[in-house]
Parts: C-alpha cells; structure tokens; sequence
C-alpha cells in the first residue's frame, strides 16, 4: 500500500496525470461578453502580428473571450454530435469543426501553469499537465525565445478525417486550412479589442511539440498563437 501511494506521489510531482483521464481539473469558464466597446472597424484598423508583450498577467477573464472567439458556441444543438455543442464563432466546412484548441498558461491570474485543452461544449478547459512549458515551446519552435515573454499561447491541432471522411482530398489540403485561418483571425481581432497581441506561428518542430503536449495521435498540430498584453 505504502508502495503504491509513493507512486502516485511520483506521478503527480511530475505533471504527467492526465486530467481527461483522471476527471481532475476541469475548469469552467467564466461566460463571455457579447458586446464589447470596440467597433470591428477599429479592431481590424489595428490588427497587426505582435511580438512584444508587457509583463502582466492575463485574467480568467481574457482566455475565456478569446478562446470564446476563437471556436465558442454561438447557437447551441444537441445533435449531431459532430457538432460539439453547436454552431460556432468559426465557420467551417459542412459544419464538422476539425480543429481542436489548447491553452499553454504560464502568467494566467487564476490558472496554474500548465497545459489545458479548450472544450467548446461546455465553454471549459481541462488540465492535461501541469508544468511551466514555455521553455518547451520556445524549443520545440525552432528556438524562437520571444514567445516566452507572453503571458501563455493557443495551441491549435486538427482532426483531419472529420473532414477528409467526407470531402476527401479536398477537405484535408483545403478545408481544414480555411477553418483555421478563420478561427485564428477571430484570435487576433478579439485580442485587438482587448489589448492583447498575438502572432501566428507556423514555424516549428511537430514531433517535439506533439510530445511536448502529449496530444492524441489522431491529432495534428497546426498553430501556436502566443498570447499577452500589448505594450502601450
């Protein structure tokens, strides 16, 4: 008995307990705000790749606004269960929403560092590990150690075949794409509206940074999206 809780102790420590296997560490977000002070003229005037970032935290707040944004349920349905729970803030291909969303926190009020994966259905996140990655990330993106002056980064993957199952060839090299360049761009106009910047990141090593997350293999990454407060 003793040797068992030992290893529980270990495996805890280690930040390798996986929270959708486990049940721990589900997090629901705090509801998002649908009118914002900001026009969409204004916010898209403003939109630009940041690279700079003051050193503040982000608020529960601002990850649920813009994980919102990015793929949030705006019309809920039950069914069909590729849906997810419903119509999304994204458009996407015969509605079969391929992509998945993950937070990397290390400067968030209210989270522990570590990595979550977003779940529109219930506008929650889930711990996968815990742990400060940024070293893992700024490695795993071709060393690029300006990401580690965010304040956490939006992982984006995708399950391909929900959308290749149905429109082949097409649907990989094509659809999947424009989904995410939809949802990536409500990413960066949200942040605009709240004062944060982000750059899309294409540029990095897929079996390092699939390790570095641990993600299903059905998965494939496709984005890093850093996130943190702009500097005036």
């Amino acid at each position: 008995m003793k040797n068992l809780i030992y290893f529980m102790i270990i495996i805890l420590l280690s930040g390798s307990l996986h929270a959708q296997d486990s049940g721990i560490e589900s997090i629901l977000l705090p509801s998002p705000v649908f009118k914002g002070k900001v026009s969409i003229e204004e916010v898209l005037s403003k939109r630009r790749s940041v690279r700079h970032y003051e050193d503040n935290p982000l608020s529960i707040d601002d990850i649920s606004q813009l994980l919102w944004a990015a793929y949030g349920v705006t019309k809920s349905h039950d069914s069909p269960a590729f849906l997810r729970g419903g119509l999304k803030t994204a458009p996407s291909a015969g509605a079969l929403y391929p992509l998945e969303l993950y937070l990397i926190a290390w400067n968030i009020d209210q989270l522990k560092n570590g990595i979550y994966k977003y779940f529109p259905e219930d506008h929650s996140l889930k711990l996968v590990m815990f742990g400060d990655k940024r070293d893992g990330l700024s490695a795993a993106a071709l060393g690029q150690s300006w990401l580690k002056d965010a304040a956490g980064a939006i992982v984006y993957s995708a399950v391909f075949s929900r959308t290749s199952d149905k429109y082949g060839t097409r649907g990989e090299e094509r659809y999947v794409c424009m989904d995410l360049g939809h949802s990536a761009q409500n990413v960066y106009l949200q942040g605009v509206a709240l004062g944060i910047g982000t750059c899309a990141i294409g540029a990095f090593n897929d079996t390092e940074l699939k390790e570095l997350m641990n993600m299903p293999e059905d998965e494939t990454l496709l984005y890093i999206m850093p996130i943190g407060k702009m500097e005036e």
